[in-house]
Order: C-alpha cells, then sequence, then structure tokens
C-alpha cells in the first residue's frame, strides 16, 4: 500500500467548524433565515419607536456575526488556495515540458511575477507563427526553439552567401 497516498487525517476542531460554519452561512437556508431576521427587525421598528436601542441591536449583531465571519471564512479559503497551489505544483512537476520555475510562484515577489509576465508575453510573440494551435510550450521550450530557428536560418543564409 502507497504510504504517500493522501489519507483522511483527522482535522482540527476551528478546522472543521470553520468548514461547516461557511458552508452552511453559504446555503440558501441561512440567507433565509438572516433575511427573516431582518425583515423581523424592520417589523418591530414601530414597536419600538425606531428607537437608537432598536438601531443599536441590528447593527451590533451584524458588525460581530461579520466581524467572526470574516476569520472563518478566511481560514477556509486559505486551506482551498493552498489545495489548488499543491494541484498545480503537482501538474506542472509531472508536465515534461512545463517550466519548474512555475512551481511555487505564489511565493514569489510581485516583481518576479511581473518578470514571468514578460516571458509569456514572449513566449506569446515567439509561438504566434506556429502553424498549429495546439502546440504547445514552456517558457524556456520556445526560447530553445526560437535559438534554433534562428541558428539554423544564420546557418542557411550563411550557406547561401557562400554560393553566390
Amino acid at each position: 500500500m502507497d504510504k504517500t497516498a493522501a489519507s483522511p487525517k483527522k482535522e482540527s476542531f476551528f478546522e472543521r467548524f470553520a468548514s461547516r460554519v461557511t458552508k452552511l452561512t453559504g446555503s440558501t437556508p441561512a440567507f433565509i433565515i438572516a433575511f427573516i431576521m431582518v425583515l423581523v427587525w424592520g417589523l418591530t421598528g414601530p414597536i419600538f419607536h425606531y428607537s437608537e436601542t432598536w438601531q443599536l441591536v441590528i447593527n451590533t449583531g451584524t458588525t460581530i456575526i461579520t466581524f467572526l465571519m470574516v476569520f472563518l471564512i478566511q481560514k477556509s479559503q486559505n486551506k482551498d488556495s493552498l489545495a489548488i497551489q499543491l494541484k498545480l505544483n503537482e501538474l506542472i512537476a509531472a508536465h515534461e515540458f512545463a517550466s519548474n520555475r512555475l512551481v511555487n510562484v505564489e511565493n514569489m515577489t510581485e516583481d518576479e511575477l511581473m518578470v514571468i509576465q514578460k516571458y509569456y508575453t514572449q513566449l506569446s510573440r515567439i509561438t504566434k507563427n506556429e502553424e498549429s494551435l495546439q502546440t504547445s510550450h514552456s517558457i524556456d521550450e520556445a526560447q530553445h526553439l526560437s535559438d534554433v530557428k534562428k541558428g539554423v536560418e544564420a546557418d542557411v543564409i550563411g550557406r547561401i552567401g557562400k554560393k553566390d
């Protein structure tokens, strides 16, 4: 049995809690409950003469809920983001022609990312004249092929020049 295969690990209490709460609060029943609560609050306005206390109830309640939800949602998003990054890293690492410089790209500085963006812009220019739209190149491969083509062209031009 492969010990490196992903096996279900026991999640921490907070991780399970955050995951469940974000799923529940993103559901239709949760929206309906929140909507009904706001509607009830609004309908009780005349009963409480739209007092400051009446307004404070909704303001305080929504502020507390929003404050706590930010942390729960961020926890879940961090986990999802990490999982996606790892899956993409695996695809890049597994592909023979992919540029390995993109593995762990999420930890690069903005300046480093701009350099890679320039490479992809260059890749687009290099491969613009490809005959097949299905041809795929990594940055490194496309640059190498371009250099090879330039070398062949220079060699051919050199040979033609010698014949004249």
